[in-house]
């Protein structure tokens, strides 16, 4: 008897709406962070009980990481289409940067990046976690250097730019900025802040040749 009721309760539909309870757990991980993020204010946010929870998403661990796909597919398209569509490195930045002063500030969400700070004084224990926010920071800041490396191939910059030193500087600012952001810098205060950021972007030499044929051969393909 006991058999047939343990299978019975698992066949029984959820109660609630997994894609609305995942959503509310992702917006408690932003606020908080991973480590600081208690059972209880999950459970409490997502209005489901701990055996619920981890029936549904397996663990915390589980939950955070299915969080963090969501909000890469929520918020993580702008990056990508920002270097696409922008007809030049700078431009394609700039807009990086001043889309993310906007995101990063706006009060229908929560203040800052869940990327920066959502493995924030993370336990050892929680190395997997770091490492998978670690892996979407790399990608975005390979995504800079290969618009970069484009842009010095086009002409947009001095061919012996630096594009990986270029693309972890801009990839700093976007994490200070995330941090600002959270301290209450508002929109316009990191809109600032990215012009400032953008007085640093290197300009070709008056006279220079843009980079040869076979520089524009040999970039990685996009």
């Amino acid at each position: 008897m006991k058999n047939v009721s343990l299978r019975a309760a698992r066949g029984r539909p959820r109660a609630f709406d997994r894609g609305v309870a995942l959503e509310a757990a992702l917006r408690v991980f932003w606020r908080h962070g991973y480590d600081a993020t208690s059972l209880a204010e999950l459970t409490a946010a997502m209005k489901i009980t701990p055996p619920s929870l981890y029936a549904a998403f397996g663990s915390k661990k589980e939950l955070f990481l299915e969080a963090v796909a969501l909000y890469a597919e929520m918020y993580g398209a702008s990056v990508p289409r920002a270097l696409s569509e922008e007809p030049t490195a700078r431009a394609a930045v700039s807009r990086v940067l001043l889309e993310f002063a906007a995101f990063a500030s706006s009060p229908d969400h929560p203040l800052g990046c869940l990327m920066v700070h959502g493995a924030a004084n993370c336990t050892p224990g929680s190395a997997e976690v770091e490492a998978a926010l670690r892996e979407r920071r790399a990608a975005s800041e390979a995504a800079l250097r290969r618009r970069i490396e484009q842009g010095i191939a086009e002409g947009d910059l001095p061919a012996d730019t630096d594009a990986a030193a270029l693309a972890k500087y801009y990839g700093a600012v976007i994490q200070g900025m995330s941090v600002q952001a959270r301290d209450g810098a508002s929109r316009e205060e990191l809109e600032r802040v990215a012009q400032a950021a953008l007085r640093a972007w290197p300009r070709r030499r008056r006279g220079a040749a843009p980079a040869t044929r076979a520089a524009r051969r040999a970039l990685p393909a996009r």
